[in-house]
C-alpha cells in the first residue's frame, strides 16, 4: 500500500469493478426486457461473451510475452468503453437489436481476455510473487465492495434511466481509469526479442501447462466449473425477472447480498489459505459455489406466499454463489502464478484461460437451449446437477485439496 503505482492500479480496479456491476445487470436486461430475448437467445448472449477466450486465448499469451502489459491494458479498456457507448446511441437511434448486443458482448469478452490477462501479469510485476496473496486479498475486498453496493446502484440506475443509458456510467468510469493508469511511473522491462515463431510459442505454452501436474489439474476443474457458471449466467436474469417476477431494482438490491459474500470470502481467504493451502481453499470455494448452484432452481415464485420472501431467498443463494466463486477463483489464480516461471507467465495465463473457458460457450448455449425447451427453472436444475457431480468428483478423484504450494 506504500507503493503509489499499486494504489493507482487498485483505484482503476475499483472503478472498473463498479462499472462492471452496471454492465452485468444492464446488458442482459437490455436483451431480456427491452428486446424480449428468448432463453436460447440469452444463452447465445452468454456464449458470445465467452467466445473470445476460445478464439484469442492462445494468441494473447504470445502478445503478452512480446509486449509491455500496460499499453495492452489501456488499448483494451478504450475498446470496451467505445463499444459500451454504442448501446445508448443505438437505442436512441432505434438501431438496437439482440445482434447488436451480441456484438458489444463479444467486444467486452475480447477486452476481458486481452486486458484481463495483461492485468494479471502486470500485477505480478508490480507486487512480486511474495505479495500476490496480499494483493489478491485487497482486490477481493474491492470486489466485495463493488458487489455489495454496485448491483443496488445498477438496479436503481436501470430503473431510473433505462438500461442503455445506465451503461454510460460505466463508460465514464473507463475514461477515468484510462487516465489514471497512464500516471503509473514504474516501467516494465522491455520484452526480449522473439526467438521463435508465434505458433511455436503457443504450442510451448500448451505443452508447459499440460505437462505440469498442478496446472493440468487446475485446468480440468476450472473448465468444468466455467461450463456450469456460464450456463447459470445465461439463465439467471430470466429466472429472476420472468420466473420470480423481480423488477430490475429489486433484482439489483437482492444481488447486493452477493457483495457480502465476496466480502466474507476476502476476509476468509488469507486464514483459509494458511490453514488448508491454495488447493484446499479452492476446493472449499468449489463446494460453496456448488451449494449456490444447487439451491437456485429450488426457490419458489412466492415463498410463504410472498414475492419479497422469494427475493430474499434469491439474495441468500447469491451470497453463497459469490462467496464460493471468490474462494475458488482467487487462490486458483495465485497458485497458478506461483508455480509458473517468469518466462512462461504470459503464455501460462492465456493458455489456462483458453483451456478453462473454452467450455463456456457450450455451457451457455446448452443451458439456453435447455431453458428454451424445458423451462428456465429446469435449465438451472441441469446446472445444479452438474455442480453436485463436479464437487463430489473433485473431492473423491483428485488431489487438489492436498495442494499447498
Amino acid at each position: 500500500m506504500r507503493d503509489p503505482d499499486f494504489r493507482r492500479f487498485w483505484f482503476s480496479s475499483i472503478l472498473t469493478n463498479f462499472g462492471a456491476q452496471i454492465t452485468l445487470l444492464a446488458l442482459p436486461i437490455c436483451a431480456a426486457l427491452l428486446l424480449h430475448a428468448t432463453p436460447a437467445e440469452m444463452g447465445g448472449l452468454a456464449a458470445v461473451g465467452s467466445l473470445p477466450f476460445l478464439l484469442f486465448g492462445l494468441p494473447t499469451g504470445v502478445l503478452l510475452e512480446r509486449s509491455r502489459r500496460l499499453p495492452v491494458m489501456l488499448c483494451s479498456d478504450a475498446m470496451v468503453a467505445l463499444s459500451l457507448a454504442s448501446i445508448p446511441l443505438a437505442w436512441w437511434q432505434g438501431w438496437l437489436s439482440v445482434h447488436w448486443v451480441y456484438a458489444v458482448q463479444f467486444v467486452i469478452g475480447t477486452g476481458y481476455v486481452v486486458g484481463g490477462g495483461a492485468e494479471q501479469v502486470f500485477l505480478t510485476f508490480l507486487v512480486g510473487r511474495a505479495g500476490l496473496i496480499d494483493a489478491q486479498a485487497k482486490f477481493g475486498a474491492t470486489e466485495s465492495a463493488s458487489r455489495l453496493l454496485g448491483p443496488g446502484l445498477a438496479g436503481l440506475l436501470v430503473q431510473a434511466l433505462g438500461a442503455p443509458f445506465a451503461i454510460l456510467c460505466n463508460v465514464g468510469g473507463f475514461a477515468v481509469s484510462i487516465w489514471n493508469l497512464r500516471q503509473i511511473r514504474k516501467q516494465e522491462p522491455a520484452p526480449h526479442p522473439p526467438q521463435s515463431h508465434a505458433l511455436r510459442d503457443m504450442l510451448d505454452g500448451l505443452s508447459f501447462v499440460w505437462g505440469h501436474p498442478t496446472l493440468r489439474l487446475l485446468a480440468w476443474v476450472s473448465a468444468c466449473w466455467h461450463l456450469l457458471f456460464y450456463g447459470y449466467t445465461a439463465l439467471y436474469v430470466l429466472f429472476a425477472t420472468r420466473v420470480l417476477g423481480m423488477s430490475p431494482g429489486m433484482m439489483g438490491t437482492a444481488q447486493m447480498l452477493g457483495g457480502v459474500g465476496v466480502f466474507v470470502a476476502s476476509m476468509l481467504l488469507k486464514p483459509l489459505t494458511q490453514r488448508f493451502g491454495s488447493g484446499g481453499t479452492t476446493v472449499i470455494g468449489l463446494c460453496a459455489s456448488g451449494i449456490g448452484f444447487a439451491l437456485m432452481p429450488l426457490i419458489p415464485q412466492d415463498l410463504f406466499g410472498s414475492r419479497a420472501a422469494s427475493a430474499m431467498a434469491y439474495a441468500v443463494v447469491v451470497f453463497w454463489l459469490d462467496c464460493g466463486a471468490l474462494l475458488f477463483f482467487l487462490p486458483y489464480l495465485a497458485l497458478r502464478q506461483r508455480v509458473t516461471p517468469d518466462a512462461f507467465l504470459g503464455r501460462m495465463t492465456s493458455t489456462m484461460r483458453f483451456l478453462t473457458v473454452a467450455t463456456a460457450p457450450l455451457g451457455a448455449a446448452g443451458a439456453g437451449l435447455l431453458g428454451e425447451h424445458f423451462g428456465v427453472r429446469s435449465g438451472l436444475g441441469f446446472v445444479a446437477a452438474g455442480a453436485i457431480l463436479l464437487t463430489l468428483g473433485t473431492l473423491a478423484f483428485t488431489r487438489l485439496r492436498h495442494v499447498k504450494e
